[in-house]
């Protein structure tokens, strides 16, 4: 079936069929792509913990500043796929091609101008971390060479963006697919067979996204699709960069700041030695995995909410999120209590860590963050209700207080008042993600979604 005739479909489902087939289709794929995404990570990270701790901490010592950077970008992809969506609803889908040039052509000159940047700076920010010795080197090396990939990694995320906002998310799903299984096979290779360390995993990753890039890019410009990009004939447009704008920067401001905070989050549990840093990293790369359902859920919300908002139906988009809200939670509270016994936590720790000492923290990490991750599930598919609303600046303000206000006065709790060590790390991350979703559940009850912003 053709990438038209799939979206003709969804699109027919979420405005007017089963919300549950409807959210389904588009979370599904969406949950096999995040899982995708993350084993890019995670591959690194089994490789390097072969190699040692160092190479292990230099990675996580690194990822945050990787993660700034996208997650600012991300504003730009967060912003196309909500308004694309927005003018599919409504049945305009010359805007939404429209809109998609300008978006694309806008992602592409962040993502070339952030490469150059970062590459020019990764010694002075590795330092700024207060990494030294081979962990500063290992770090430097790394953020220099997978940095070349944000180009690549962009192409990508529009490609996802424009199709999901389209109500096809099997075909970046697919694509996603090409790329891990590029990556499994160059880690190995430029890690071990040719000893390049750090150095070979961002090389494989950089060349494992530039594959899929140049596929995305192709696709992106066919002519049959109704939402396709030209830029031969780009003039950008005040109006819709108004509305990238608007809708955009909330959400890259929101998600670069809480990076930050990671940021100085990854330098305290630096405090507490190597093996606490590479722990910490192992242990937030698995919640990752425990957090693709509900990263589905709410991917899949905001885009039937964006839709049913421009065809007017606002209470079929409220629909959806309360139930894929309360889906989610109830599968969350059952896996969550599984995956928190210390056997099956420890058990999965130590495919990525091979020290004893690692294994122990990680293990401690992951059953505290697995038993409370049904907060997530409140989280994920609200942020994606405020999504779909074009309401991104409360995104914005419930991730920075979830960040800057909830977590760091939880640990200051913790660590200063109740003297807990480590520990204070992880439970500063489970008390701070719980506290979020009420918030968002909150302002959601107040009907401060229902104004106007585009």
């Amino acid at each position: 079936m053709s990438s038209k005739k799939i979206s003709q479909k969804t699109t027919q489902e979420i405005l007017s069929g089963s919300l549950v087939k409807a959210i389904l289709a588009l979370a599904v794929p969406v949950m096999v792509n995040s899982f995708i995404q993350t084993m890019y990570n995670l591959t690194d990270t089994y490789w390097l913990g072969r190699l040692g701790t160092t190479e292990l901490a230099g990675i996580n010592l690194i990822t945050p500043v990787q993660n700034v950077i996208v997650n600012f970008g991300s504003g730009l992809t967060v912003a196309g796929s909500v308004l694309i969506a927005r003018y599919i609803g409504a049945g305009k889908t010359e805007e939404a091609k429209s809109m998609a040039n300008q978006v694309f052509a806008s992602a592409m000159i962040f993502a070339f101008s952030c490469s150059l940047i970062i590459f020019l700076l990764g010694g002075m920010i590795v330092r700024g971390l207060g990494a030294e010795g081979d962990v500063a080197n290992v770090a430097t090396v790394y953020i220099r060479l997978v940095i070349l990939d944000m180009p690549f990694l962009f192409a990508v995320n529009m490609f996802q963006a424009i199709h999901q906002a389209k109500g096809d998310a099997v075909r970046p799903m697919l694509l996603n697919l090409l790329g891990i299984c590029i990556n499994m096979v160059a880690d190995p290779l430029l890690m071990v067979v040719f000893p390049l360390g750090a150095a070979g995993a961002a090389l494989a990753t950089v060349f494992a996204k530039a594959v899929p890039a140049v596929i995305a890019v192709i696709l992106l410009h066919n002519r049959k699709n109704d939402v396709h990009i030209d830029l031969r004939n780009l003039k950008f447009e005040k109006s819709k960069l108004h509305d990238i704008v608007v809708i955009g920067l909330p959400s890259a401001i929101g998600g670069s700041v809480t990076q930050f905070a990671f940021l100085l989050l990854t330098k305290n549990v630096l405090e507490y030695g190597e093996q606490a840093m590479a722990a910490y990293g192992v242990g937030n790369k698995i919640n990752g995995l425990i957090s693709l359902p509900c990263n589905g859920i709410g991917s899949a919300v905001a885009t039937i909410v964006s839709q049913n908002m421009g065809a007017g139906q606002v209470k079929r988009a409220q629909k959806a999120y309360k139930m894929a809200m309360f889906g989610i939670v109830l599968f969350l509270i059952v896996s969550g209590f599984i995956l928190s016994r210390d056997a099956i936590s420890m058990a999965i720790v130590s495919i990525f860590a091979k020290e004893e000492e690692v294994a122990v923290l990680a293990a401690q990490y992951l059953s505290i963050l697995a038993f409370w991750c049904f907060f997530n599930g409140i989280h994920n598919p609200t942020m994606g209700f405020f999504q779909g609303c074009g309401h991104t600046e409360v995104t914005m303000a419930v991730d920075v207080a979830r960040l800057w206000i909830f977590r760091f006065a939880t640990l200051f709790v913790c660590e200063k008042l109740l003297h807990m060590g480590v520990e204070s790390i992880w439970y500063a991350v489970v008390v701070s993600n719980a506290l979020a979703p009420m918030v968002l559940v909150i302002v959601y009850l107040t009907g401060y979604w229902k104004r106007k912003r585009i």
